[in-house]
């Protein structure tokens, strides 16, 4: 049975389209994106030959539109609707598609979600269950959004987690750092992918936030 997957989270072409989207509705350029995107390819090339299944998400938007959005996120967009340049309807389908530059190949799956959580009323787990996966390596976008809450729903279903630190990415260093360090408490392993998918990794790196809570600067902050 195999025992690690490799998940690729939403490397779709909406995080590299120039239409103004990202930036009407007050995000940020993702940090780094093209060095990630291409160590995100170098680790599924790596995946696939150790016989790894490498599993994508795909993000869309449920057939509901805004109405089955949360409220905070459906007051923020119908905000700014009106700043959002329309867009054809073929440009909104490429925008939905994986990366060209990290394409699935072969042999490689995709399954389609809603949610930020790869698990969220997707077929992932029972995929993985059949498949005998128990080891799960989390890459892609972003840190501390859809790949954060993979990992923490994969932890919920007790399988055994590595963010390589080198293949995922998001919105600046501060949001990216601080989510790795959230992760490592939970006991999710975090360190380059070519040390997680190297033979017999030992995995033996979480729980290792440098100073965590006793950091005399930990307890120093805003209104602290």
């Amino acid at each position: 049975m195999i025992e690690t997957a490799v998940l690729m989270i939403d490397l779709q072409n909406t995080y590299i389209a120039d239409d103004g989207v990202r930036d009407a509705l007050g995000w940020p350029p993702i940090w780094r994106l093209d060095e990630v995107v291409r160590e995100c390819a170098a680790l599924a090339a790596q995946a696939r030959r150790r016989d790894f299944p490498v599993i994508y998400s795909r993000m869309i938007a449920a057939q509901t539109g805004l109405v089955g959005t949360g409220p905070r996120p459906r007051r923020h967009l119908q905000q700014r609707k009106h700043l959002v340049p329309k867009l054809s309807g073929e440009h909104q389908a490429w925008k939905a598609q994986i990366m060209d530059a990290v394409a699935p190949q072969p042999g490689d799956l995709v399954l389609v979600k809603t949610r930020h959580s790869f698990f969220a009323y997707t077929e992932l787990e029972p995929l993985l269950r059949n498949l005998g996966v128990h080891r799960l390596v989390v890459a892609g976008l972003q840190t501390n959004v859809c790949i954060e809450a993979t990992v923490r729903a994969a932890l919920e279903r007790n399988f055994e987690v590595a963010v390589p630190d080198d293949a995922v990415t998001t919105d600046g260093p501060a949001l990216h750092y601080g989510s790795l360090n959230a992760m490592r408490v939970l006991y999710v392993e975090v360190a380059p992918w070519r040390e997680l998918l190297a033979p017999d990794a030992p995995w033996d790196r979480a729980y290792t936030t440098r100073d965590y809570g006793r950091d005399p600067e930990y307890w120093h902050g805003p209104g602290i």
